[in-house]
Formats: structure tokens, sequence, C-alpha cells
């Protein structure tokens, strides 16, 4: 039906229009009756799909990844639909309004988008008040950055202590965005006495409390492979729990669209650049640091490429508005059914 039915007539209005829509439509799936009717039509569970990482458990390894519901609105109702967990964010302590319209552009024949959106949320309190109102039942990642007025290398740093102060209590672990997509200064953040400098206070402030949290680092895919192989060396001596690799790409011309001038490229065509990241991480740890596989899965076939890759996890976002929500069941029984 969605295929049919909802994305043609979601297609008609500007991509940004468009996913408010779609988060709406989710947000009436979670009423009573038709949660229920969700459930039974989108749920797959099965012992095989099960997995155990972080200390944390994963009825299946297919996330929703952070950006498609960066607030946490629809965190309960997005469960609904087979997720093994969940991610919000990015958030940073005061809300980003996103900066200049138009701030995301759809590529249907690519089956593509390109985002400006800067990290728009509403800022943790409000992300906050949603998490203690609908938590989910599956586990709940909370993807943190800085705030847009932060320039100086002390103002971005307490950012991210403050942020990861604010939400320990209401998540179960976090992805520290230190890709920043949409922000100036891409790479700068991604080097490894950068990363030292955010990450370090985070795993001292982690001592403090009673529970431990995992905390994973998000890379970018066009970060060159000297550098990330620095970057994942010190998360493997420091104590990070993880990486998400990879996020969206600056190298649109990978669409081959002259209407694609700037911005932050996700969907089908970023996939082999994805894939190429994890399998370098994972060869690169040999195999001893847990990856979670993001970018340009829209398919069940590589869903399962990308976990062959070296992946304990995957994170769906792009395909989700190409694909509709049946994507997660058609991906979790190909992988029953296609053992690796």
């Amino acid at each position: 039906m969605y295929k049919q039915i909802i994305r043609p007539y979601l297609f008609c209005f500007k991509p940004e229009t468009a996913h408010r829509m779609y988060l709406n439509l989710v947000r009436f799936s979670g009423h009573f009756p038709q949660r229920y009717l969700v459930r039974l039509t989108h749920g797959y569970d099965q012992p095989s799909l099960k997995r155990q990482l972080f200390g944390l458990d994963f009825r299946n390894p297919v996330g929703l990844a952070g950006g498609f519901d960066p607030n946490g609105d629809r965190i309960n109702e997005m469960s609904n639909f087979g997720f093994g967990f969940i991610e919000i964010g990015s958030l940073s302590t005061e809300p980003q309004d996103g900066g200049q319209k138009p701030r995301l552009l759809r590529f249907k024949k690519q089956r593509a988008l390109v985002n400006r959106l800067e990290a728009k949320n509403k800022g943790i309190r409000y992300a906050i008040d949603r998490i203690q109102a609908r938590r989910p039942h599956i586990p709940l990642c909370a993807n943190i950055t800085y705030n847009a007025t932060s320039h100086k290398d002390d103002e971005i740093i307490n950012d991210y202590q403050k942020a990861f102060s604010l939400l320990y209590d209401f998540v179960d672990m976090f992805t520290v965005n230190v890709s920043r997509p949409n922000a100036d200064g891409l790479l700068e953040v991604q080097d490894r006495n950068a990363l030292a400098d955010i990450i370090d206070p985070l795993l001292e402030l982690r001592l403090c409390y009673e529970q431990y949290k995992p905390i994973l680092i998000k890379v970018s895919p066009d970060t060159p492979y000297d550098q990330l192989d620095e970057m994942i060396d010190y998360c493997m001596l420091s104590g990070v729990d993880g990486v998400v690799a990879g996020d969206t790409t600056r190298h649109i011309e990978l669409l081959n669209s002259p209407k694609a001038t700037f911005g932050y490229l996700s969907g089908d065509p970023l996939f082999e650049r994805s894939i190429a990241v994890v399998k370098h991480i994972h060869e690169h740890t040999k195999g001893r640091f847990p990856i979670i596989g993001c970018g340009g899965i829209m398919s069940p076939a590589q869903a399962s490429e990308m976990l062959s890759a070296g992946a304990s996890l995957i994170q769906l976002h792009t395909g989700l508005m190409f694909e509709g929500p049946k994507l997660v069941k058609k991906i979790l029984k190909y992988l029953v059914n296609h053992p690796s």
C-alpha cells in the first residue's frame, strides 16, 4: 500500500513537508486499535535475529537511524514497526532552527536525498519530555552534538558534556556525532586529538554514574582512511564501545544531477561508500570493534551485505521514505532465509 498509495501522495509535497506528514501518519498508527494491527503486520520475531551487544539485548539487528525522528516525537509508534532499536537526534542542548530553506531535496530516480538541515532539533529538554511520555520497550540511543552557536573548542566540548549529562538517565546508549554533517569544519572535528578532547571528558563523566551506558562515535564516510584508523585506534584504547559508520557524504556528484549543487547526500548512491568504510574498519580492527552500519541501505540484500561486511547492527533512514516501513520486516525475513 505504501508504494502504490502513500508514497505517490507524499511525493506530491516538498521533501521536508512530506517527512513531517510521514511522521504524522506514524502518529496515527499508534492509536488504538491501529497499533495492534501495525505490530501484527510489521513485526517479525525470530530467535536467530536476536543480538546482544554493548551489554544490551536487541530483538533484531535493524535500527532506526538518527535524524528520522530527531526529537523523539514518535519513538513509541516507530517501535511498533519491528525495529530492534531506535536512535533519536542529533540533539543539542539548545534548539536549532535548521538554517535556510529549502533544506531537503528529493531525487526520485536515484532514490536519494540531499539535506542541508544543520542538525535541526528542538533541544534535549524537549526530547526528554517525549521520552518520559512514551518510552519504547527496545534500546533507545541518543545522538548528541554541539550547538550551532558554539565555535570555540572549549564551547563545543562543554556542549557535548552538558548534552551527555542531561540525557544520561533517559537513554540506553549514546552516539557522539563527531562527524557533524551540515556544519563547517567537518573533518577538523574528525581528528584523533580533537576527538580525544571531546570523548575523554565523557568517559570520565560516565564513571560518576552507577549504571554503565555505551558510548559510540559516528564517523563520516568522507574521512580519509589514515585519519579514520587513528580515530578507531584511539577509541579501542580509550574505552569507546563502538562506531556508527557512516553518515551522509559531501560527494553529491555521486548523484550525477545538475540540480544538486551543495549539501549532504543520503540514499542509494551512498551505499558503496558506506559499506567500504564498514569493511575497512572491520579489517583494521580484525573484527574486535563493534560497528553499526548506516548509509544507503535500501533493500534486504544490501542490509545483508552490510552485516556480512562486518557490521553487528544496521540502521535505516532514507530507505524508509522510498520503500516504506515494511522494509524492516522484509529485511528481517531475508536475514532469516539467507543466513550468512
